[in-house]
């Protein structure tokens, strides 16, 4: 758990710890758990309602039933996270064939990953295949760039990919503008999406 999460937990437990009153000791503990969890699904939903993809639509999970559980924060979706340095913003569809044969895995020479099952989805106490995976956003640029360009890759889901992508790729053209070209070909983005600046 990061140092960020952690210092939000405590936090939590401090105020709710004084706005519980105990009445034995195990029924208050267990209110105050209840209380942190409840808290912490109003903040994941909040922050999850609030990610936009690419169309600026509400972003839609990356990972679904019967596939291993995706996302930074292993939410499911490519959301914007505090303390994600490798912005995993862009969700591929692992479970498709690129033109070269070769998985995100085996291009970016990453430890095979891409093959392994993972918690599943649905349920973390179980194991599922990696299918469709949110990547950091730097990596799928140089993806790219080592798999020979954009039709070369594996597709793309788009309405899973964070807008925050686009946004980060239009800041740096000249170092990203084949990663914000191939989402834009990819996602047949348009003047006038939400991720579309030009």
């Amino acid at each position: 758990m990061s140092f960020t999460k952690w210092t939000r937990v405590l936090a939590l437990i401090l105020s709710a710890s004084i706005h519980v009153v105990v009445a034995d000791h195990e029924s208050g503990a267990n209110n105050l758990l209840r209380g942190i969890i409840e808290s912490e699904r109003r903040h994941k939903s909040d922050a999850d309602a609030q990610s936009k993809n690419v169309f600026g639509h509400p972003l839609e999970p990356c990972s679904q039933n019967g596939m291993a559980k995706t996302g930074f924060d292993r939410s499911g979706q490519c959301v914007d996270q505090e303390g994600d340095t490798g912005s995993h913003h862009i969700c591929i569809d692992l479970s498709s064939t690129s033109s070269n044969g070769k998985d995100f895995c085996e291009v970016t020479g990453q430890d095979n990953w891409c093959a392994k099952d993972m918690p599943c989805h649905e349920d973390t106490n179980k194991q599922c295949p990696v299918e469709r995976w949110c990547v950091c956003q730097w990596a799928f640029a140089g993806y790219l760039a080592l798999a020979d360009g954009c039709n070369a890759i594996q597709e793309i889901e788009c309405k899973a990919v964070n807008i925050k992508a686009v946004e980060a790729y239009e800041k740096d053209k000249e170092k990203y503008g084949d990663a914000l070209s191939c989402l834009k070909e990819r996602c047949k983005l348009k003047k006038g999406d939400a991720g579309m600046v030009v």
